[in-house]
């Protein structure tokens, strides 16, 4: 069952749909409890300065603690993730001090399973540039092309380039690559999206001695010297690439420390319940 809520009436969108004007971040559910809603809030506060809005004194995280306990919990759902899009209200003048209106849908799925196994491939048809506002998530006309090729092509998913043609991201998230006891991450100067989901699993991958944390610049080559490629997306969840081209990937070892990493959170949630 997905949950809707806004704010303001159809008016209040308008920015949104018309100039692309709003931010989206996403908040994380399990068993009825909120989980990194620190590190979520921070998060979207960062974005919303990064596209120069005015934020109201009572964004706080206790606002967002109770708002989605109000609106979502209370209603019965248990685990999922959150969409949270924030956008400025018309106004022709000093944009930056618009008021703000909010939306948000919650999304039934079970955080810590791997979703499926994706064939990808990687477009070079386009680029994505390094900017500011690159690595947040903002109106993207790269990957709506980028869907819609990898629906003609009968892809589940694409990896993305940068303007210097190496890995960036795919369509939805972040790319892990796993070589031996190294995990590759592409940086976020060379694309990738900020994301508090994988932020939290990486660290738990070091914290835990699991791998030696890699951030790289790669070349679209490296892909296929990967063992195990994970995608983690904070607005679809957990994906494995199980083919790129004619390689096949596992992902034994992931799978294990996506379970590992599940039993630790749960672990401190609780913790911090208590």
């Amino acid at each position: 069952m997905q949950i809707h809520y806004f704010t303001g009436d159809f008016s209040s969108i308008e920015r949104a749909l018309w100039d692309g004007d709003a931010v989206k971040a996403f908040f994380f559910v399990k068993d009825k409890q909120i989980i990194l809603l620190e590190d979520s809030y921070f998060f979207l506060m960062a974005s919303m300065r990064k596209l120069r809005m005015s934020i109201p004194l009572y964004y706080t995280t206790e606002f967002f603690r109770h708002l989605f306990y109000d609106k979502i919990l209370e209603k019965g759902f248990l685990e999922g993730i959150i969409h949270f899009l924030v956008y400025r209200k018309p106004r022709e003048h000093s944009l930056h001090k618009g008021e703000l209106s909010y939306s948000f849908r919650a999304v039934p799925l079970d955080l810590f399973k791997i979703q499926g196994n994706y064939t990808v491939d990687i477009i070079k048809e386009i680029y994505l540039s390094t900017h500011l506002l690159d690595n947040i998530r903002v109106h993207s006309a790269e990957n709506i092309y980028a869907k819609i090729y990898a629906q003609e092509n009968d892809l589940d998913e694409v990896i993305l380039l940068n303007s210097h043609k190496r890995i960036a991201r795919c369509i939805s998230g972040n790319l892990l690559f796993l070589t031996g006891k190294k995990l590759h991450l592409p940086k976020t100067s060379e694309g990738a999206y900020i994301s508090p989901l994988m932020e939290s699993f990486v660290t738990f991958v070091h914290r835990s001695d699991l791998a030696t944390l890699s951030p790289a610049e790669m070349s679209a080559f490296e892909s296929q010297t990967a063992e195990e490629i994970l995608i983690i997306s904070d607005e679809k969840g957990i994906y494995s690439i199980n083919k790129i081209r004619n390689k096949n990937f596992n992902n034994t070892k992931f799978s294990s420390w996506i379970s590992m990493w599940k039993e630790d959170l749960l672990l401190k949630q609780i913790g911090k319940i208590q």
